[in-house]
């Protein structure tokens, strides 16, 4: 990995130095951060078992060739350490397996169509179905007023070998948006998940049909903005025999839905926001009917600082669907003040309990208050100050515990980008 970094390293280093003899120009950029953060009674009880404190960085270099204005090629990568783990961050910061190649497609325009082709970004219905990288491809029909993304994922290779093209797993989607006007737009998304045998990519399911249909409206005004997404999921999966043997049902039917929505009001250097989500759970998983919405991998909505992953992403409190928004009805509230150009301070009170039981018959995960203090400390770099605190309910407990412990969280991010 060493040897990749510093190839990676060289071949941009080449690149810059070749530039102005070269066919094309080269843009740079870049994000850093480092975040310092404890967590304690994140398992909802006093074990401590989830407690946390560490401090990690992050680092991304962002690389374009632009040969035309018809014709890009991008890349992003991404170093992550832990200070005092042994993959970067202990005595000489000179570990292995820290190098990401986040990104690298081509971004090309043939007549009305553009064409993204690699290792891209992509969302889809703010998240709730899709927010994360994949390989894939990506075309799009630009018109008057609309757009018509078709969309092909691989989240899954069967490899080689007889029946192997049968582990396959595809993503096929569409992303059809709409400016109806200065003030209103609509977008639309469908996914269709599939595979004849996903056993390999998810345990115990073999034929795979999916389908997740969903729509955004977005308005904006002038003080004042609403959006709302509602979400349909349907289709079946067909169980392995393994499965069936310890119990599942030979196939399973799909019926799950999401609805979310969201307002602010902009006053100046005060805002006034909120949102409501809720997500299908499901009574009985061991039936034929599937209830709970669900994605099987790529789905990501961040919300709350403790139970719903926030600044610091790497846990959520026990019993809580943290971005994999499922079983759940959430609701927030919250103001925005400026208190100069430099210094801002945001207050977000949240509420959020479980759709359906949880296996001790309780659904309240808790009550939140997240606070968030950023202060703009030069051009291009800021700091922010993050303290949450969760009055857990009933169902924020580690393994069905009794709730005796109130998660809290405090910490600070210091970033720039350029």
């Amino acid at each position: 990995m060493k040897k990749l970094l510093i190839l990676a390293l060289g071949l941009l280093v080449l690149i810059v130095f070749a530039g102005p003899a070269s066919a094309f120009d080269s843009e740079f950029g870049g994000y850093w951060r480092t975040r310092a953060f404890s967590q304690g009674a994140f398992s909802g009880d006093d074990s401590g078992d989830q407690d946390l404190t560490q401090v990690d960085t992050r680092s991304r270099l962002y690389y374009t060739a632009i040969f035309s204005d018809d014709f890009k090629f991008v890349n992003k990568f991404e170093w992550n350490s832990t200070w005092g783990d042994k993959v970067g961050g202990d005595i000489g910061t000179d570990g292995t397996g820290i190098l990401r190649i986040k990104h690298s497609y081509a971004n090309f325009n043939l007549g009305s169509f553009n064409f993204l082709v690699g290792m891209q970004p992509r969302v889809l219905a703010r998240g709730f179905i899709f927010d994360d990288d994949f390989a894939g491809a990506v075309a799009t029909y630009k018109g008057e007023g609309f757009e018509l993304p078709i969309i092909w994922m691989k989240p899954y290779e069967g490899g080689m070998g007889e029946d192997a093209n049968d582990k396959d797993v595809d993503y096929y989607g569409l992303k059809p948006k709409f400016n109806l006007s200065d003030t209103m737009t609509v977008t639309g998304s469908l996914l269709y998940v599939t595979s004849t045998d996903a056993s390999a990519w998810l345990s115990g399911n073999e034929k795979v049909a999916v389908y997740l249909l969903g729509v955004d409206v977005d308005m904006s005004f002038d003080i004042f903005s609403v959006w709302f997404t509602g979400v349909f999921e349907s289709g079946y999966v067909d169980m392995t025999a393994l499965a069936q043997a310890a119990g599942a049902p030979e196939s399973v039917s799909i019926n799950a839905m999401l609805l979310a929505a969201g307002a602010t009001f902009n006053m100046g250097a005060l805002d006034i926001h909120g949102q409501v989500f809720s997500a299908t759970g499901d009574d009985d998983y061991a039936d034929d009917d599937a209830t709970a919405f669900f994605v099987p991998a790529g789905q990501s909505y961040y919300w709350a600082e403790i139970m719903g992953m926030g600044t610091f992403d790497n846990q959520s409190s026990a019993g809580s669907c943290a971005n994999g928004i499922t079983n759940i009805l959430a609701m927030n509230v919250g103001i925005g003040y400026k208190i100069s150009d430099a210094l801002s301070l945001t207050v977000d009170l949240w509420n959020a309990s479980l759709a359906e039981e949880d296996a001790d018959g309780d659904t309240a995960l808790g009550t939140e208050i997240d606070l968030k203090l950023t202060y703009k400390l030069i051009e291009n770099m800021k700091i922010e100050v993050i303290a949450a605190s969760l009055a857990a309910g009933d169902a924020t407990s580690q393994d069905g515990a009794d709730n005796d412990g109130n998660p809290v969280e405090i910490g600070t991010r210091l970033s720039f980008s350029f």
